[in-house]
């Protein structure tokens, strides 16, 4: 009966699942019945047919994906990464929408939707989040197939991010700038490439003045929890040269004092705040030196490396020294410094001369 109680022409199609349970679905045409059951059909045939009333929709899968990354306990910063995924990218487009219903060519559409209207490097972070909701949906029995998996955002070689670095002639002003009590942080950071959070996170009891390195042995987030560094290699110790000795053991004079024995404080001796670091300290201090632009602090790290690079740091120890987990990585972030044509010539005429004599 239609909404003025009129008889309606319905089409129900009955089949059976994967499971072998009889299932039914009605139509109210005869062409969009015959459709469905062909893609029915051949789901049961791969196995990977999930049943609407078996499934949930895809708001309903990101939202079980972001409490799974709570629950395993995954750094605040992350899970606040997937949540934010999901609700401005996901679910906005697709929320609505039955696991069950979702094909190969809605997710293209998806795709081609975020390409339209974000970066692509976000329009990436989009899709990869889609498929990795719909992997924990596998994985807790609410869909049989990954849609998602082979669907990818290209990223033209004019596209990828370049490394932002600051000259020397920047990095020694910003030196010249920063206040006293900042100035020693600054000189570990361009001179060692650790990251803030690792720089926030730095004890007294990690750097051995003697030997003259620093451990990375803790990292501090931006809401000042402690933690273990990114990865394995994270974990690792670093040379410092004779100024950046003699700096710190000045500082160490004068360091506030805390709990944590930190080396980088607030002014009680506690947990510095990263967003306090660069209101407070860094910009101000590239104001200071009358930069023309902002850097980020990362950008740090990035004249750390261009700097071993220029030294001719072999590429494991670069590697090991920024707490890169593989080779490949420092390649793909700074292989583009490492070309050198005149040691390239050199190298070349050593052969020759080896050869020939």
């Amino acid at each position: 009966m239609n909404a003025r109680g009129e008889p309606q022409q319905a089409w129900q199609v009955d089949y059976r699942d994967t499971a072998g349970k009889r299932r039914s679905k009605q139509f109210a045409r005869k062409k969009a019945a015959e459709t469905w059951l062909t893609e029915a059909a051949y789901q049961v045939t791969q196995g990977t047919h999930t049943p609407d009333r078996d499934t949930v929709t895809v708001k309903s899968a990101a939202d079980a994906w972001v409490k799974r990354a709570e629950a395993e306990g995954l750094e605040r910063a992350t899970v606040q990464a997937y949540r934010g995924l999901a609700n401005h990218h996901v679910v906005p487009l697709l929320g609505r929408i039955k696991l069950s219903r979702l094909t190969r060519p809605v997710v293209e559409q998806f795709r081609d939707e975020l390409v339209a209207s974000r970066s692509r490097a976000m329009a990436a972070k989009g899709v990869r989040a889609l498929a990795s909701i719909l992997q924990e949906a596998m994985r807790r029995g609410l869909v049989a197939q990954n849609v998602a998996a082979e669907v990818r955002v290209s990223r033209p070689s004019r596209d990828k991010d370049k490394v932002e670095i600051p000259t020397r002639e920047e990095i020694r002003a910003l030196l010249a700038a920063a206040p006293a009590d900042f100035h020693p942080m600054l000189m570990v950071a361009v001179l060692t490439g650790l990251r803030a959070s690792e720089l926030r996170g730095l004890r007294w009891s990690d750097i051995d003045l003697k030997a003259a390195t620093v451990s990375v042995n803790q990292r501090v987030d931006q809401w000042g929890n402690f933690g273990p560094p990114k990865s394995a290699a994270g974990r690792r110790t670093i040379p410092i040269p004779p100024k950046v000795v003699q700096v710190l053991r000045e500082w160490k004079l004068r360091c506030p004092k805390g709990e944590h024995g930190l080396a980088f404080p607030d002014t009680k001796g506690g947990v510095q705040v990263h967003k306090n670091v660069l209101t407070r300290r860094y910009y101000p201090a590239q104001k200071d030196a009358g930069f023309a632009k902002r850097y980020s602090f990362h950008t740090l790290r990035h004249f750390a490396a261009s700097s071993f690079i220029a030294q001719r740091v072999d590429l494991k120890r670069l590697s090991g020294w920024l707490g890169h987990s593989t080779v490949t990585l420092t390649l793909d972030r700074y292989g583009h410094l490492m070309k050198d044509n005149q040691q390239d010539a050199a190298i070349m005429a050593a052969a020759e001369a080896h050869l020939f004599g």
